[in-house]
């Protein structure tokens, strides 16, 4: 009797341990959803500020539609497809019958990445433009295959003779087929609607390559909210999470509710359809203008009233790192402005993938520093119009690094009184910069001996200190106080600076990374009066002031850098990097050979 109580009692504690691992996680993102402050780690207190702009926030309201409709549109298609094609089977021959079910799993076991790849070359090759519809087909491509894998087993089990019966007794082919078989399939039905509908709420990978003209579903717009600290992310997925508890929980109490729930799922569809079709034709009486960047990197009022001032249309996409954007690019997605980084555009130059600027037309050219203009990627700007600027450095604790210590430079990343106390940026160009200027080399050097040792001085660190290489999510941990020193570009490190006085920056001495992203016109640019016109915008002082904010990282208008070096970021040196210093460099494009054999050393480095 006692051990069969300790052993529900071990029972009980099992089942609590693996709600605790399951649902932990989702309460504490529910809970910071009504934080106050822009940190996920640390709560000062209860606010609705992020779902106010949640729902003032049109880019996100786009996004949910577009991921609902998709869904809808997606798992309905599919599910026809996918029972016809079940019930089909089902009287075929043995041969068909093996080669489709065979030809149905590879969808299913082929890696997302490969078939968004495959996907989007399809698309590319057959001149169709990327948008609503094509995001729409793919879903319906990897749909389908689920819902015939969970229809299948219930044909099966039906008797071959009940659709010959119904005939019999004086029912059409149609009505044996929707009122025999059809609804004896209906639990094998319902499992391809949950799945087909829950795989495509949830695609990123396939979505993300083989969407394009401004379309973005959930998971995209999420992806690149998460480029900066942005708790709307909090709001959105609380949402998301008591939609779905509010419906499951309404299906077991109420189920006079959920009674002809195919006539409902088709009205709900039929208005659906309608708002797509004026969603998707909606378009612009004016100009429009395409326009790709990097994540969270412009703020979105912005956009709109640039629309308002020259009664234009803005398509605005943006991407995750300058090498998707690239395959973009290559792909054949078609923009007229993109914002990439300072060898990328060295690349696309050599490339022949721009098309000069004619600054003439930017009139706002005399309020940017010289000090950011002429860098080696383009030395007379021909090409490129700066947008933002900054340095690669050290971000410290200053109650816990001995200023003494400073004096070491990159080498203070190796000092073992800091081992296991530091973050270092997930790049692999900049993790080697660090490595070649701590030993004294060019950052952008092509001898591989040099080269060699840079990666030997990156193994060591990783054996003596520790160090954990942190992507984006290094900003809220630094303001959270989880490690003492990190690698950060320079806005980053006035943004976390903003948020924790405790903290200090500085350049080694030995030199950094001074990098630029800027605008540039694509081949592809038409209307370059208008791309030229968005240009000299970016670059009007009250434009500049409110984007440098909104983003925390500097800009080169001089004049309202300066503002902001007394007002908003009053006392933080990380907003007015070393530009210019002796021992800086800018990144320079490298070729196919050098990018592998530094791709390769990278690799070891993050699997050692």
């Amino acid at each position: 009797m006692k051990d069969s109580r300790r052993n529900k009692v071990i029972y009980i504690i099992y089942i609590a341990c693996l709600l605790i691992f399951f649902y932990l996680p989702i309460v504490v993102m529910m809970v910071f959803s009504f934080n106050s402050s822009k940190s996920l780690t640390s709560m000062t207190g209860f606010s609705l500020r992020w779902y106010s702009r949640l729902i003032s926030d049109g880019s996100i309201m786009r996004a949910v539609y577009v991921s609902l409709t998709i869904a809808i549109l997606a798992t309905v298609i599919s599910v026809v497809l996918g029972t016809i094609t079940a019930i089909g089977l089902s009287r075929s021959r043995k041969v068909m019958k093996d080669v489709v079910l065979n030809i149905n799993n590879l969808p299913i076991m082929n890696p997302d990445i490969v078939t968004a790849i495959s996907l989007m070359i399809l698309f590319s090759s057959a001149m169709i433009a990327k948008g609503y519809m094509t995001m729409l087909a793919a879903h319906i491509a990897f749909c389908t295959p689920y819902v015939i894998t969970s229809v299948y087993p219930k044909v099966r089990q039906l008797d071959p003779s009940l659709a010959d019966a119904a005939m019999d007794l004086g029912a059409t082919p149609f009505e044996a087929l929707t009122k025999v078989i059809i609804p004896m399939l209906r639990d094998g039905i319902y499992a391809g609607i949950l799945l087909a509908f829950t795989m495509s709420f949830d695609d990123f990978v396939i979505s993300y390559f083989v969407t394009g003209n401004g379309v973005e579903n959930i998971s995209i717009t999420v992806y690149n909210m998460t480029k900066r600290t942005n708790p709307t992310i909090n709001a959105l997925s609380t949402i998301v999470i008591l939609v779905i508890a509010i419906l499951l929980i309404t299906s077991k109490l109420i189920p006079a509710m959920v009674k002809n729930t195919m006539k409902k799922v088709l009205a709900v569809l039929l208005v659906l359809v309608v708002g797509f079709t004026t969603f998707a034709g909606a378009k612009s009486s004016g100009r429009v203008l395409r326009v790709f960047n990097s994540g969270e990197y412009m703020d979105p009022e912005l956009i709109e009233n640039f629309e308002k001032e020259y009664n234009c249309k803005i398509i605005y996409e943006t991407f995750d790192s300058n090498e998707s954007m690239y395959t973009k690019l290559m792909s054949g997605s078609e923009y007229d402005i993109i914002i990439p980084s300072d060898y990328m555009i060295e690349r696309l130059i050599k490339e022949k993938q721009l098309q000069p600027v004619n600054w003439d037309n930017i009139t706002n050219k005399n309020l940017i520093d010289p000090a950011n203009m002429g860098y080696p990627f383009d030395p007379d700007n021909t090409y490129s119009v700066p947008y933002f600027v900054g340095t690669v450095g050290i971000l410290y604790d200053k109650n816990t690094v001995d200023e003494e210590d400073l004096k070491d430079g990159w080498e203070l990343l190796r000092n073992p009184k800091y081992a296991g106390d530091i973050y270092m940026y997930d790049s692999e160009r900049d993790s080697f910069m660090i490595a070649l200027k701590a030993l004294g080399y060019s950052m952008n050097t092509t001898d591989r001996e040099e080269i060699k040792e840079a990666y030997d001085w990156l193994i060591d660190q990783r054996e003596t200190m520790d160090v954990v290489y942190a992507g984006d999510d290094v900003m809220d941990n630094m303001i959270a106080g989880n490690k003492s020193i990190a690698v950060v570009y320079s806005g980053d490190g006035a943004y976390i600076m903003a948020e924790n006085e405790d903290l200090g920056y500085f350049e080694p001495e030995e030199g950094t990374n001074e990098w630029c992203d800027a605008m540039v016109l694509t081949k592809y640019c038409q209307d370059t009066e208008l791309a030229e016109q968005f240009m000299n915008y970016m670059l009007e002082p009250e434009v500049v002031y409110q984007n440098s904010i909104f983003i925390g990282y500097t800009t080169p208008v001089s004049e309202v850098r300066d503002e902001l070096k007394d007002t908003e970021f009053e006392g933080i040196n990380a907003y007015i990097p070393e530009f210019g210093a002796e021992n800086n460099e800018v990144f320079q494009y490298q070729d196919t050979e050098l990018r592998q054999f530094y791709s390769d050393l990278w690799t070891k480095v993050k699997a050692y």
